[in-house]
């Protein structure tokens, strides 16, 4: 990180907590790993569940988290859904998972990395209310229309 970069600041709410880590210098991702009270093992099915991970996080003002699924996980039918952490929330991040495809459920144990948070820094733009839109090819098409 440089110097000019601002820090994420993370604070453990649970003692057995493990801090958001790079898994390779490559990553662009923090691994989050699931923080469960009694170190008890939570199925996964098919309805979403809230999985914990015992921190909370301060994003810096002009940036946010986006809460990303692990391809290690994707691939065994494991899902986490998008999600999105601003600057002013202050509780304890908290990841949705699932299961799809053929697996009707998955376990998840207290420290294992179950999705990823990606820093990005948000765009400076403002709404403005137009009466019409620049032409392009492409206009209205959408949903597969640039190719199949």
């Amino acid at each position: 990180m440089s110097q000019s970069s601002p820090g994420l600041k993370v604070k453990k709410l649970h003692p057995d907590a493990k801090l958001p880590r790079r898994s390779s210098e490559g990553a662009s991702g923090f691994d989050v790993c699931a923080c469960i009270d009694g170190r008890v093992t939570v199925l996964i099915g098919r309805q979403p569940k809230l999985i914990g991970t015992g921190i909370a996080v301060e994003v810096p003002f002009g940036y946010d988290i986006q809460v990303r699924p692990r391809s290690g996980l994707s691939s065994r039918g494991v899902g986490v859904t998008f999600g999105t952490i601003d600057s002013d929330y202050r509780g304890e991040v908290k990841v949705t998972m699932y299961v799809f495809g053929e697996g009707s459920s998955f376990e998840i144990n207290h420290g294992d990395r179950i999705a990823q948070l990606v820093i990005t820094k948000l765009a400076d733009v403002s709404v403005e209310e137009v009466s019409g839109l620049t032409s392009t090819e492409r206009d209205t098409g959408g949903h597969g229309s640039t190719g199949r």
